[in-house]
């Protein structure tokens, strides 16, 4: 199977598990990127089962309403059952780094109304030890260059994401070289640094749930 093929099958195993779990007129929370991309292509078949549907980024949201499906304000809405959603790695605690995309924020907010959080990903991205993956930081525009400084006594080396800017208006700083043994303590230490909206990490509000696509079929791996 081509990574693509992989995708497509995590897709639809997502899919089934919103049509079997999320009851009718329920609230599902859509992430953001590639893989994202395939599950909201399999909801169009499920679309009358479902309430309404939180985007947790302008592109999400897009490509929902292209598809006819009710996109709702979070703000309106009281309660979520699922979430679902891609990562850029996940290590077998179900920890995650995310933001490739550039929507991290966005995508924490979202994760944290929900009640379950089913991570969707191919096999690449499941990795014993996180920090291949640059992590992303959105900060305040401002607090650019004081941020990189103090991401820089963490051990990692921050990189401009150059001509991004996220919905918020943000900037992206991608951390790389780092080794992520304590995913929680790293998010929480990042989080205090004055100007940094938040990171890339998804440890404290990890996945419940991984369907993992491999060449030999979706795989399922609960917290």
């Amino acid at each position: 199977m081509t990574q693509d093929e992989m995708k497509q099958a995590v897709a639809r195993a997502a899919r089934d598990y919103v049509a079997v779990n999320l009851p009718a007129g329920g609230i599902l929370g859509v992430g953001t990127g590639s893989t994202a991309n395939f599950f909201i292509d399999e909801l169009a078949a499920i679309k009358g089962q479902l309430g309404g549907t939180v985007a947790s980024s302008e592109a999400t949201k897009k490509r929902l309403e292209g598809h006819g499906i009710r996109v709702l304000d979070l703000n309106d809405v009281d309660a979520m059952g699922i979430y679902v959603d891609g990562a850029d790695e996940i290590d077998h605690g179900l920890s995650m780094v995310k933001g490739g995309g550039g929507a991290l924020t966005r995508e924490k907010i979202v994760a944290a109304v929900a009640k379950t959080f089913v991570c969707i990903c191919d096999a690449s991205k499941r990795v014993p030890v996180m920090g291949k993956f640059p992590l992303p930081v959105e900060v305040i525009p401002m607090a650019r260059a004081y941020v990189a400084r103090e991401l820089g006594k963490l051990g990692g080396t921050p990189k401009l994401r150059e001509g991004f800017v996220t919905d918020n208006g943000n900037l992206i700083l991608d951390v790389h070289g780092l080794s992520i043994s304590a995913p929680a303590e790293l998010e929480a230490r990042i989080n205090q640094i004055v100007g940094v909206v938040t990171n890339g990490l998804f440890a404290q509000r990890g996945a419940d749930l991984l369907l993992l696509a491999t060449p030999d079929g979706v795989q399922r791996y609960q917290r």
